[in-house]
């Protein structure tokens, strides 16, 4: 797929900070797939490196929509290498299906955030916008034409993927790893991204994630998302992106998220 312009659903959307507010939402989508939730637990750093697992996503994210042609094909390189080690009894995170959910799960929290926000897209434009989120995919190595084409085929899968979840105690530990850090500083944070990913999820999906809830929980969440609506699409749009910013800033400088040496021996690799 070639770079986007700036007019674009996924260039205009997918930078916005309010997008961050799925952001747990998206990762325990993920890992209610339970081979999804057994590669994650074997092998990610959730615990011990929650900042940096964190900014790497952001780092995927952004660089795939807003890097330049060199940075995307040396990121999406890199992560494919990486996940070329995970894999394991019951998973392996090349797999097109594990593929396909997570970047369809990018995709939905993306898209779900924004209309929350700002309203839903027309037709026209959200069909763009599922065409351009393949992007996703394609850099994790999944074939583009294994991409949902349309809005009603990227609808039917979402619908069987969703019946098809199943929360089991190594998602539930990932889980309270995720929204209880160790990092002091990082608490609060996750207190928020609990409630906000408390009333994104499905009641039968927060049930299996043992994620408590209540009615005055539900009555803040929803105040939140009120006090968003009104207020976040008046802010400047250099700030509502200044993650964005701060992110590919941080990806370009002293080799990437990865630090130099260990960055330079993956490049070795994917070059």
């Amino acid at each position: 797929m070639g770079r986007s312009s700036d007019e674009t659903p996924l260039r205009r959307a997918g930078g916005e900070a309010c997008a961050l507010g799925g952001a747990g939402y998206a990762v325990l989508l993920q890992i209610a797939h339970p081979s999804v939730a057994r590669g994650v637990h074997d092998h990610s750093s959730f615990a011990s490196r929650p900042f940096a697992r964190l900014l790497g996503t952001l780092y995927f994210v952004y660089g795939t929509i807003y890097g330049t042609e060199e940075e995307r094909r040396r990121l999406h390189a890199i992560v494919r290498a990486m996940h070329q080690k995970v894999t394991g009894p019951g998973y392996r995170a090349l797999d097109h299906d594990l593929l396909l959910w997570v970047a369809a799960t990018l995709f939905h929290s993306s898209s779900r955030l924004n209309a929350m926000v700002f309203g839903e897209l027309g037709a026209e434009e959200y069909a763009a916008f599922l065409r351009e989120a393949s992007a996703f995919a394609t850099a994790l190595g999944l074939p583009e034409e294994e991409w949902p084409a349309t809005p009603a085929e990227f609808d039917a899968y979402w619908e069987a993927g969703m019946r098809a979840l199943r929360v089991g105690e190594e998602a539930r530990s990932i889980t309270r790893e995720l929204f209880h850090p160790a990092s002091a500083p990082l608490r609060p944070l996750m207190r928020a991204q609990l409630l906000l990913t408390g009333g994104l999820l499905p009641p039968d999906l927060r049930e299996q994630f043992r994620i408590p809830w209540s009615d005055a929980r539900q009555r803040r969440f929803d105040r939140v998302v009120r006090v968003t609506r009104a207020v976040y699409p008046r802010v400047p749009r250099p700030v509502r992106f200044l993650p964005v910013t701060l992110s590919l800033w941080s990806m370009r400088r002293s080799g990437g998220w990865l630090g130099p040496r260990r960055a330079r021996r993956l490049r070795r690799i994917v070059s």
